[in-house]
């Protein structure tokens, strides 16, 4: 099965961070999962609240495990809020519905990990995810 190598991860999370930069977002917190929803890396920039982590984790958490990227997981929120909550209870409280959690997806369209970005608005984590996703020569999906 294809994975994310370090090399890579570390490359989401600079084009990402340079992205934010770019956009004059406020200071970003990149997460790299693997398939099995295990961290590769991480980086939160300098201003970053510490906290970062922890929602970085669940946006990219919960678009892994579920297979359904952070934009889908909040309509489905907002449709069955009932599911969501019942999903994060099985998840111990580790998912967050919302954009800048993104499956990353090989060529052939299998998921082989996911992003989370946070720090800006949920819009702009999520073209700062894309963009890292992308240039990393991976497919995603916000």
């Amino acid at each position: 099965m294809p994975n994310i190598s370090l090399r890579k991860a570390k490359s989401v999370i600079r084009t990402a961070l340079s992205k934010g930069n770019d956009l004059g977002l406020k200071p970003l917190s990149v997460v790299v999962l693997d398939a099995g929803g295990h961290v590769i890396a991480f980086e939160r920039e300098d201003g970053a609240a510490p906290g970062r982590f922890a929602i970085a984790h669940g946006k990219a958490y919960g678009s892994v495990m579920l297979g359904m990227a952070g934009t889908a997981q909040m309509a489905r929120a907002d449709q069955q809020a009932y599911f969501m909550d019942a999903v994060n209870g099985v998840f111990g409280g580790n998912v967050i519905p919302v954009p800048g959690g993104v499956l990353v997806r090989d060529k052939k369209g299998g998921v082989i990990g996911a992003v989370g970005v946070t720090g800006d608005s949920s819009e702009n984590d999520l073209i700062a995810a894309l963009a890292g996703i992308e240039a990393a020569g991976f497919l995603g999906e916000g």
